[in-house]
């Protein structure tokens, strides 16, 4: 007798249709459910908006509501559902009378059209218009893609028109970026087919997520805040090994200019009818993968509750969240969910992808440990955690209890949920926990380390408190970089760590809780409008390719002008 499922039958239609099957409320209905004036939005249709700046300079001086993290273990390819625990959590806590509000971050396209197909949550727990969504939005991530390519053609005209500045060709390390993954831009030539086409230097492309400029918006405060941000960007040294910024070339009034309507945050809603803030901040491996600093605290100023989550795995998004995000915007977290699942579990215990609908408690068992690791992270930053066991229709009563039995070891509370198959209904359970923690008053909330520290020691201090880590291994010429930061006054700010979203360590095959390893770095970045230094490690690649079987082969749009494929 196979052992019993422990939920109802997944949703028989995809995420799609699902989400074109809702009947979304007009906008301006949402925006009034929040007391948001009808003249302070800037309407994109029927079912977006973009609320004014001037309205989110206005939130400032309201109320704060709680704020609360959603992240997840280290992910698999089994999928954990981040996104869909967020809305889901949202949903509920409304459902049980908590005023609450939900801040995302925005799909890119790169891994819509590769890896995943869609970024709106799924099943149940979703964000619409999600066609929209996962396209092109309110056209945010073409601005940045636009504001970013410009400062690149500013630099190479510079070069060109006689180069005052005396710019380094060699020494230029502002790129260009473009929203698709394109593996064979990373390393290009430019400037070639003679004089009038500018001076020939070697060039690449990033994806647009791990552009500076997504980095500054997405950390930026006001319009001027944003502004002063981009000036200080840095794009290459003078032959003289002197910085060369945005504001040295005069071009951060034009890149605002083009980044003025992408800083207002987007305004959609979930399927229940619940307000979402969309914006900004995906990619927490090769970025620092939160939502925008505006979005969240306009969530705080309309909310009793802020529900936000931060990219890939705890040790790399909430690790930034909290040591990047809250640091430079002031911001408490009052609570943590940490999503997992019996299928990702199972996988981190070394279970193969196609073995995982099998029932197998003692690998679930095994893959515990995973789980114990961010636990312990998260609980270092003094902020209280609960465990969402995000319920698959392939967990069996035995794995699933095996996981709930694991409370006393954790040392938090577990608590099933089904938001995917019942929406807000299934995340009830998981809200009334979250109220708990939050309402206890318990988080004393602190980042990982000081500002004081130099840049080596806090690279040291997520690599071994974080990932557990024994060490970190640089050349000298990495520790020189390190060392002439600080000397040009930038040893005060955070690290942001470029690293595999698949494992503790540098290495994507590593899973479960690896220990004795290093963490090598291969490069280091000043990233000053941005607020922190880059860290590459590994092989980690900011422009990333394409899968062997992208997902782009599935979307198509049928003869009424209907997306297919997307889920």
């Amino acid at each position: 007798m196979s052992p019993e499922a422990v939920i109802p039958a997944a949703p028989a239609l995809s995420d799609i249709e699902i989400a074109r099957a809702a009947t979304p409320r007009p906008i301006v209905e949402i925006a009034r459910g929040l007391k948001i004036p009808e003249a302070e939005l800037v309407p994109y249709g029927h079912t977006k908006a973009k609320l004014s700046l001037a309205w989110c300079e206005k939130l400032r001086s309201a109320p704060r509501g709680k704020l609360v993290l959603v992240t997840a273990i280290s992910p698999t390819p089994a999928g954990e559902g981040k996104t869909t625990t967020t809305v889901g959590l949202g949903d509920a806590l409304n459902r049980i009378g908590k005023r609450a509000v939900i801040c995302l971050r925005e799909p890119s396209l790169g891994p819509c059209f590769g890896m995943k197909g869609g970024a709106a949550g799924g099943g149940r727990a979703q964000v619409i218009p999600m066609e929209d969504i996962n396209l092109h939005f309110t056209g945010d991530f073409h601005a940045i893609t636009a504001a970013h390519n410009l400062l690149a053609a500013i630099v190479d005209n510079h070069l060109h028109q006689g180069n005052a500045l005396g710019i380094d060709p060699r020494r230029i390390t502002w790129k260009r970026v473009l929203d698709a993954n394109d593996r064979a831009l990373r390393d290009i030539v430019i400037g070639l087919g003679g004089t009038g086409n500018g001076v020939p230097r070697e060039s690449g492309f990033d994806i647009t997520a791990a552009s500076e400029v997504m980095a500054v918006l997405a950390l930026s405060a006001s319009l001027s805040d944003l502004r002063e941000r981009l000036g200080r960007m840095i794009v290459g040294e003078t032959y003289g090994k002197k910085r060369v910024t945005a504001a040295d070339l005069k071009a951060e009034g034009a890149l605002t200019t083009l980044l003025r309507d992408a800083l207002m945050p987007n305004l959609v809603q979930t399927l229940e009818n619940n307000p979402a803030f969309v914006h900004a901040g995906p990619f927490a491996n090769i970025a620092h993968g939160c939502n925008s600093v505006i979005a969240t605290q306009v969530g705080l100023g309309l909310g009793e509750y802020a529900i936000t989550e931060a990219g890939f795995g705890a040790d790399l998004g909430a690790e930034k969240f909290f040591d990047i995000k809250c640091r430079a915007a002031g911001l408490a977290p009052a609570a943590v969910v940490l999503v997992a699942t019996v299928r990702a579990l199972k996988y981190q215990a070394g279970v193969e992808l196609k073995e995982l609908s099998k029932p197998d408690a003692a690998a679930l068992t095994r893959g515990i440990e995973h789980l114990e690791k961010h636990v312990q992270n998260l609980r270092g930053y003094g902020v209280p955690v609960v465990v969402a066991l995000n319920a698959f229709t392939s967990d069996t009563q035995e794995e699933a209890q095996a996981l709930l039995s694991a409370q006393e070891r954790l040392g938090v509370r577990v608590v099933r949920c089904d938001h995917w198959a019942r929406g807000g209904a299934g995340a009830e359970e998981l809200a009334r926990a979250v109220v708990v923690e939050v309402e206890s008053g318990a988080a004393d909330f602190r980042p990982l380390y000081p500002s004081h520290l130099s840049l080596f020691e806090k690279i040291e201090k997520v690599a071994r408190d974080i990932y557990g880590a024994d060490s970190v291994s640089a050349e000298p010429r990495i520790k020189e970089k390190l060392k002439k930061f600080e000397a040009e006054g930038f040893g005060h700010l955070p690290v942001c760590m470029a690293k595999t979203q698949y494992s503790f360590t540098t290495d994507p095959t590593r899973r479960g809780r690896p220990r004795g390893f290093q963490i090598p770095l291969r490069d280091v970045e000043v990233r000053a409008g941005a607020g922190f230094v880059l860290v590459l490690t590994g092989e980690i690649m900011t422009m990333p390719g394409l899968p062997k079987v992208p997902a782009a082969e599935s979307i198509d749009v049928d003869g009424l002008g209907r997306i297919q494929g997307l889920f």
